[in-house]
């Protein structure tokens, strides 16, 4: 792995293909983390807030440091809105914005992947718009020195080759039936876990090399106490 960032033993790194983790939208304790540690997985995906002020079930600072603790990577995802809502380039800026202001504060590192929930968009909406939402999300997020991803859900709006024309160059497949990235692919595949583990409900994921050998950036603990 090659690690981008590194002070006081935390860094992004670029993650191996066919790592095991899992996605939850609940808050992890240290104990439950390294429950999750124990039982194989590698990394966690969390929430963070859509809206300017953080909500306490999202990730905080702390969890984020009992979830690197407990020898898990992490990387963040951003809420999205009830499904039927309909993107634009305005909103696009605002949500990329306050997600990089949230990731800052959780002590989320430079170049870790933070993702985009791109799904449940209003039947109707032009693809320019959804486009547009995505552009300047992407820009907001980049901006603050984050790598910016996109988690491609049901009704995300937008076909694979209008995917792939987006400015995102890591893309995580929901477990709902959705378009294949032209020329690149998916560097993350969730996979439906429908019974609870370790008392709360999840998602599983896995990582693999894109097409084009990306992969997802992560952040890690390499020196644990």
């Amino acid at each position: 792995m090659n690690a981008s960032y590194s002070p006081s033993g935390v860094c992004v790194e670029a993650a191996p293909a066919g790592a095991h983790g899992f996605d939850a939208d609940t808050p992890l304790s240290l104990e439950l983390a390294r429950q999750f540690a124990a039982s194989g997985y590698q990394f966690c995906v969390r929430y963070l807030t859509l809206g300017s002020d953080e909500d306490a079930s999202d990730l905080s600072a702390s969890e984020a440091q009992d979830i690197l603790e407990a020898g898990l990577a992490l990387m963040a995802v951003q809420h999205v809105r009830e499904p039927g809502w309909s993107p634009n380039a305005a909103m696009g800026k605002s949500d990329g914005q306050n997600t990089a202001a949230h990731a800052k504060t959780v002590g989320l590192l430079p170049g870790v992947n933070i993702w985009c929930d791109l799904e449940g968009v209003a039947d109707g909406t032009a693809a320019q718009d959804v486009a547009d939402y995505c552009s300047q999300w992407f820009e907001a997020v980049s901006a603050a020195g984050y790598a910016p991803g996109l988690y491609v859900g049901s009704d995300a709006g937008l076909s694979g080759a209008q995917l792939y024309e987006l400015p995102f160059q890591h893309y995580w497949q929901s477990c709902s039936s959705v378009p294949e990235i032209p020329q690149r692919g998916y560097q993350m595949v969730q996979t439906l876990v429908p019974q609870p583990v370790n008392g709360i409900g999840i998602d599983a994921d896995q990582t693999q090399n894109d097409q084009l050998g990306g992969t997802v950036r992560w952040q890690v603990l390499t020196e644990r106490a």
